[in-house]
């Protein structure tokens, strides 16, 4: 297995590591929806490209009350088999 042979300096350090910095995403808006999307890439909300639809995007069919109101069915339905479960 190697080993480093020389000590590597603080400056050499940083100057090796000074490219390792996250640079900002570049955004631009979408011509038909105008929500930010990355440059030549499809929009991911409208599924456009260069005017052309080019993804289905699926949509949301159930709002947030809708699939609160599930849960709260849901949780009610294991209850009552849990209930039988125990009177049996």
């Amino acid at each position: 297995m190697g080993l480093p042979s020389k000590r590597r300096t603080k400056t050499s350090k940083r100057d090796r590591s000074s490219h390792f910095a996250l640079k900002k995403t570049s955004l631009v808006k979408c011509p038909k929806c105008s929500k930010p999307a990355l440059p030549h890439t499809a929009c991911g909300f409208c599924g456009t490209y260069k005017g052309r639809q080019v993804l289905v995007i699926k949509t949301k069919d159930k709002t947030v009350k809708q699939r609160a109101q599930e849960r709260k069915e849901a949780t009610k339905a294991k209850e009552a088999k849990k209930a039988e479960k125990k009177s049996k």
